[in-house]
């Protein structure tokens, strides 16, 4: 699975990809239903972006008796991963962390989650950089 690819796919396609990697699979009936029921997609709709994922190699089918069927070809953690590090990469190094302070602040989280955080921050914090340059413009600038 080509990752830049990863990044092409919409929020509708996002949609669809929640379900499958959720079900581990499904049927295409079983997409069309659950969506139209989610969202009043028509089946057409449903099918063109299963069609969309296929073709961005997201999805692969196989054909039971007369049923489709669609797994990923990617696990979730590694397509949110992949997303995440891509729009990483095109923001200024030294305002990612306040992004990510943003992101923490703005999403509900497990209490298991919070923990996990402090445990990674502590480990990073041993070794962190006072400051990050920024990386925007080949000579030092104040971002």
């Amino acid at each position: 699975m080509d990752e830049t690819r990863v990044a092409e796919i919409s929020p509708a396609e996002w949609e669809v990809m929640r379900i499958v990697w959720t079900k581990g699979g499904a049927y295409s009936r079983e997409l069309i239903d659950m969506l139209q029921a989610k969202r009043d997609w028509s089946a057409s709709t449903v099918k063109t972006l299963l069609r969309r994922l296929v073709n961005k190699g997201m999805l692969e089918t196989t054909r039971e008796d007369r049923r489709f069927k669609y797994d990923a070809t990617i696990t979730e953690s590694t397509a949110m991963n992949s997303t995440a590090e891509q729009l990483f990469d095109n923001l200024c190094a030294m305002k990612r962390g306040k992004t990510l302070l943003d992101l923490v602040e703005n999403t509900t989280l497990s209490q298991s989650d919070i923990a996990a955080l402090q445990v990674k921050l502590a480990e990073k914090a041993k070794s962190a950089p006072e400051t990050i340059q920024c990386d925007c413009l080949p000579e030092d600038c104040e971002c």
